[in-house]
């Protein structure tokens, strides 16, 4: 004779499941907001974008191959190239991978494989505090404090140049990489470091050829993380490179970003609509694709080089 049901233990079956049913729904509603709002943003930006590029004044090839930007003058003087821009992005955030690149790597190796416990604790936290600094206080402080300290020893660098920014930038930078640099030289077993050692190998040896290696596809996705955040970067850009759009490769001069001509012309009073409202939604699908295409090569040297260990 089969044993009957307990219908008390039925409720509580049925309430864990319309509970599960209430949480797998919030996490759909979360997850498809997500998804929504970057189709929103993607459908914004090319929408005003394609207006821009509609207007008989504007041609691809002068976008992309012309060397001066001035959208906002006056509507015989405007120019549309907008390499100017591009390459001062480029400029600033070069500057800043060669600062933030081997500090914030050297710093993660020496946190991970050569720093005691002790040190740790002290170093970290630093590194948390860089991290936490608004961008607007380290613009000011390259302006205020970085740029006065080079012009004293760099003849012809500017009051608003590309040099100061860059650097500020790389210490900006600088816990991005080393956190999660740490982060893959820790997931490296133990037991890959013991076998070199039991070959004789040194500390130096171990790390260098072992370790870093080992942990190469983390590190990599360190550094083109970093670029994407460089290249989006707005305050230091706009308070210490200036707002030129020069087309130069002389980081002591005046040049103007992409971010910064976004943060520029959008506090301004331009008015809905004309081409220089517009040529906002330009330059910011152009910084848009630029950074998509950082993160998809990030994807593919992570699958690249990862490694897998049991």
């Amino acid at each position: 004779m089969a044993q009957a049901l307990d219908p008390n233990m039925l409720s509580k079956n049925a309430n864990r499941n319309r509970k599960e049913q209430v949480i797998a729904v919030f996490l759909f509603i979360a997850t498809s907001i997500s998804v929504l709002t970057t189709i929103g943003v993607i459908l914004a930006l090319t929408t005003e974008a394609g207006l821009f590029f509609a207007d008989e004044s504007v041609t691809f090839r002068e976008f992309f191959t012309a060397r001066e930007w001035s959208p906002l003058f006056a509507p015989a003087q405007r120019r549309f190239g907008i390499a100017p821009l591009f390459l001062g992005t480029l400029l600033v955030s070069t500057i800043a991978l060669a600062v933030g690149m081997p500090l914030g790597l050297g710093a993660a190796i020496y946190l991970s494989e050569f720093a005691g416990s002790g040190v740790r604790r002290i170093i970290m936290p630093i590194l948390e505090v860089l991290a936490g600094i608004p961008t607007i206080v380290l613009g000011y402080f390259a302006l205020l404090t970085v740029t006065p300290f080079l012009r004293s020893f760099i003849p012809g660098l500017q009051s608003s140049n590309a040099l100061s920014a860059g650097l500020v930038m790389g210490f900006m930078l600088l816990p991005t990489i080393s956190s999660v640099s740490i982060d893959a030289m820790q997931a490296v077993p133990r037991s890959l470091r013991e076998a070199a050692f039991g070959l004789g190998a040194t500390k130096g040896e171990v790390t260098l050829r072992v370790v870093v290696p080992a942990a190469l596809s983390g590190i990599v996705a360190s550094f083109i993380l970093a670029m994407s955040r460089a290249v989006g970067e707005t305050m230091i850009v706009t308070l210490a490179a200036g707002q030129q759009p020069n087309f130069t490769f002389d980081p002591r001069s005046t040049i103007q970003t992409m971010t910064s001509f976004i943060a520029g012309t959008a506090q301004g009073d331009q008015p809905a609509g004309t081409i220089g409202s517009l040529s906002l939604y330009a330059v910011g699908t152009t910084l848009f694709v630029t950074t998509l295409l950082l993160n998809i090569i990030s994807q593919q040297v992570v699958r690249r080089f990862s490694e897998k260990y049991e």
